[in-house]
């Protein structure tokens, strides 16, 4: 009689669950391409890189997004003209030594109820112990404008 022998069933491979949402992981893609084709350029041509990169999103925009997205690029050229613009994770972004200081993220992008201006661990905006990096936006008053012009201001600082 021959022994018993063990046999193991092999049990379906677990379905690995997706992780990130399709716009996330298009982000993620334009991100990385971004950063390999700006590792390329002088920073001449890096800020004309950006600047034609941040205007064609801009263009590619629904309009209420757009005309936000147009007045936050004006006042990032205007409060800091150091700062280079660039996409990030195909965002109007704007740098400083090759490092996003501030981005702008439309509503529609992720389909949410306001957009967002947000700055990087690299802009100076500390105020004690605890300050917003992100502000969501539904829409640039005077004074919304105001406070980004300010923050702007202490970031390029």
């Amino acid at each position: 009689m021959m022994p018993a022998t063990k046999t193991t069933a092999k049990k379906p491979a677990a379905r690995k669950a997706n992780i990130w949402s399709d716009v996330e992981r298009a982000a993620m893609q334009e991100s990385a391409r971004e950063r390999k084709s700006s590792a390329r350029l002088n920073p001449a041509e890096e800020r004309a890189a950006g600047e034609a990169d941040v205007r064609s999103k801009i263009m590619e925009m629904p309009a209420d997004d757009r005309a936000m997205a147009e007045r936050i690029h004006e006042l990032v050229a205007k409060t800091a003209p150091a700062f280079v613009p660039r996409t990030y994770y195909g965002m109007p972004a704007y740098s400083r030594d090759g490092k996003v200081i501030c981005f702008f993220q439309t509503k529609s992008k992720f389909k949410v109820r306001y957009s967002t201006f947000g700055f990087q661990p690299d802009a100076s905006i500390d105020d004690g112990e605890m300050w917003p990096v992100a502000f969501a936006l539904t829409k640039l008053t005077p004074a919304a404008e105001a406070r980004i012009v300010a923050l702007l201001k202490k970031a390029a600082s």
